[in-house]
């Protein structure tokens, strides 16, 4: 039975039945195997920087508590929020986002650098970045959610020139975790190309 199967299951269980269950299976949990998954970053594109182009950073993306452990989300109905314990992305969200979008901007060959931010690099625009939501979601179908807000900030005087709010939901085909994690992949890379499309056009309006 899959994760989705179950966890369906699990809450037309009424409560004192669910904890005699949660009891009996806590023996069993501890053998259970944790299953890793990973967005794949799509080959590096073959093209030459632009040698007189802009030079990009990327900073550090934030986002919220409950995406930092690396455990898939998922959301039921207005407010409910969970997770699965035994699936788990490799590394935290936010940072395979960050890593997408660098490989994004690097291919499209329109700039000299594009590279991630540290307190002794220099270039001509910060990317800022939050990753709002990064999840299964299952009412009134299963999909899955990625909502991304990206700033642009000017380094010559820190102003933000830039900013947009990617929201995107895509099916999910199935009800295993393998179809979740297969669709979060589709709809990340759709975002992050809508992303460097948009990044790219407002660029390449400043000369």
């Amino acid at each position: 039975m899959s994760d989705l199967n179950y966890k369906e299951m699990t809450r037309a269980i009424p409560i004192g039945c669910f904890a005699v269950i949660c009891l009996l299976s806590a023996g069993c949990a501890a053998g259970r195997p944790i299953h890793y998954y990973t967005i794949d970053l799509p080959p590096a594109a073959a093209v030459d920087a632009k040698p007189q182009g802009l030079v990009l950073l990327v900073g550090r993306f934030v986002t919220s508590s409950d995406l930092e452990d690396g455990r898939i989300r998922y959301r039921t109905g207005g407010n409910e929020v969970g997770s699965y314990p035994y699936h788990r992305w490799t590394e935290p969200p936010a940072a395979m986002v960050r890593n997408l979008l660098i490989q994004a901007l690097r291919g499209t060959g329109k700039y000299r650098h594009v590279q991630e931010s540290s307190s002794a690099a220099a270039g001509d625009y910060l990317i800022r970045g939050k990753l709002q939501d990064f999840s299964e979601v299952d009412a009134p179908t299963i999909r899955t959610r990625v909502s991304l807000r990206l700033e642009l900030v000017d380094k010559k005087n820190g102003l933000v020139v830039w900013d947009h709010h990617y929201h995107r939901d895509e099916p999910v085909d199935g009800k295993t975790m393998k179809g979740v994690v297969a669709s979060l992949d589709r709809n990340l890379q759709q975002v992050i190309g809508e992303a460097s499309a948009g990044i790219d056009s407002f660029l390449s309006t400043r000369g």
